[in-house]
């Protein structure tokens, strides 16, 4: 057997033990190492790699950036600021048809400012919102199905833990990449208000009304959000301004928002010690995930598969329309079967090559970075996609009353505005690429 058809019959092996719920980062591991021993005929490349590939993957000071994120959106929880957004959000849309879902939208992508993962966001917002919701009347279903989308908004607006990773795999500048991504998480938060705006004239009872509060009321719960604002000017503008890098941005948000939480009381030892100690579970899974990854992309390096995938792509003539939506449509399958950090970790390597020697009247960064914010909008709504959208699950476990079914259904409506944006942005990178300089 070949080492190129030993590359190919990898994958359905690693998708068996994915399906198999062995966990992706172990199953990816796996079967890269039992890869390696194959191709090279013995263990010694393959030990030898065990332990380069550990000492480089740990040793990135890119990868710094994941915790200090992380931390920063444990003591944003703390610090009250999830409320702060929800509540000024709600003063000004609450007594409007479908509103409070509206704020909880509009609160989901203000936290997902400081935040960076989709999972934390909707879990976040969901404790937040999900009881003002039910006390307005709104429907089970609708009111799940609004927060998992809005949770889709934790990885799309910077910063991201995900276009992080991104970066990395393809070096790619995380600056430009965050600076790519806000017009499209905007576009996305604006989609899902208009979603819900139709839901609710499509189906009336699904949500009820609120009074509205006095002007000078909805002020003051404004000025409540100015911790957000400070930490998010502070820590994406100084990135963009050059101020410091990205990593050290990472380091200045957990410390500023470290700060609030102390101020506002939310930080004690008992909650220090316990964001520590969520931050590094959280860290060591997704590192293992990206030690699996890079051992089983070594691997694939090793066997030429992505090097032959892309000649052959070539080869056949197709358009590069054709491919990338090819590209895009296996996002959206696999997505609603694995969670967007694996999806990203497991397919770059093999995609990003072929992308890359595709002509799209763009220069080479401009591809780069156009490609990623694509890929991470469709591995976005695999989160939100049945049947195992993993935000779903997430808020669905806060409400076990509503029966999962019915959030599926309202979902449908926040994924088919999903699947509208993406060929906007297909159809005019303009759009993405309008802030980056050049």
């Amino acid at each position: 057997m070949t080492a190129l058809e030993i590359g190919i019959y990898s994958f359905p092996v690693l998708m068996l033990l994915i399906f198999l719920r062995v966990p992706i980062g172990l199953a990816m591991f796996l079967v890269g190492l039992g890869g390696l021993v194959m191709v090279t005929g013995g263990t010694n490349v393959a030990f030898a790699r065990l332990k380069n590939e550990t000492y480089t993957t740990f040793s990135s000071y890119s990868l710094t950036i994941v915790p200090m994120f992380l931390l920063m959106g444990h003591f944003a929880t703390l610090g009250g600021m999830s409320t702060a957004l929800f509540k000024a959000a709600e003063g000004f849309l609450g007594h409007r048809k479908g509103g409070v879902a509206m704020a909880a939208i509009g609160a989901c992508a203000g936290f997902g400012a400081i935040c960076g993962s989709s999972l934390a966001t909707a879990a976040t917002m969901g404790r937040v919102a999900l009881p003002e919701l039910k006390r307005y009347g709104y429907d089970g279903g609708f009111s799940t199905a609004t927060l998992a989308a809005g949770g889709t908004l934790g990885i799309l607006i910077p910063p991201s833990v995900v276009l992080v990773i991104y970066a990395i795999l393809t070096e790619q500048n995380i600056a430009k990449l965050f600076l790519a991504a806000f017009i499209p998480g905007l576009l996305a938060a604006l989609c899902y208000v208009i979603v819900i705006s139709i839901y609710v004239r499509l189906y009336p009872e699904s949500a009820g009304t609120r009074d509205p509060i006095p002007m000078a009321e909805r002020f003051s719960l404004l000025v409540d959000v100015w911790p957000v604002l400070l930490v998010f000017g502070l820590v994406v503008g100084g990135i963009y301004l050059g101020w410091f890098t990205p990593t050290e941005g990472a380091a200045v948000g957990a410390a500023g928002t470290g700060l609030i939480a102390l101020l506002n009381g939310g930080l004690t030892w008992r909650t220090l010690i316990e964001s520590f100690t969520v931050t590094a579970r959280s860290t060591a899974m997704i590192f293992f995930i990206v030690l699996g990854a890079g051992f089983y992309n070594g691997f694939l390096a090793l066997t030429q598969v992505p090097q032959e995938l892309s000649t052959y792509v070539v080869s056949q003539g197709f358009s590069p329309l054709t491919v990338l939506s090819m590209i895009l449509v296996f996002y959206l399958i696999f997505g609603c079967l694995m969670d967007s950090l694996s999806m990203i970790l497991l397919t770059i390597p093999i995609f990003f090559p072929v992308v890359s020697v595709l002509d799209f009247g763009m220069s080479a960064e401009h591809m780069a970075i156009w490609f990623g914010i694509l890929v991470l909008i469709v591995v976005e709504v695999g989160l939100i996609t049945p049947p195992v959208g993993m935000n779903l699950f997430i808020i669905n476990s806060m409400d076990p009353k509503t029966p999962i079914v019915r959030t599926y259904k309202a979902v449908m409506f926040f994924v088919g505005a999903d699947i509208v944006r993406v060929i906007l942005l297909v159809a005019f990178p303009a759009i993405t690429l309008f802030l980056l300089p050049g």
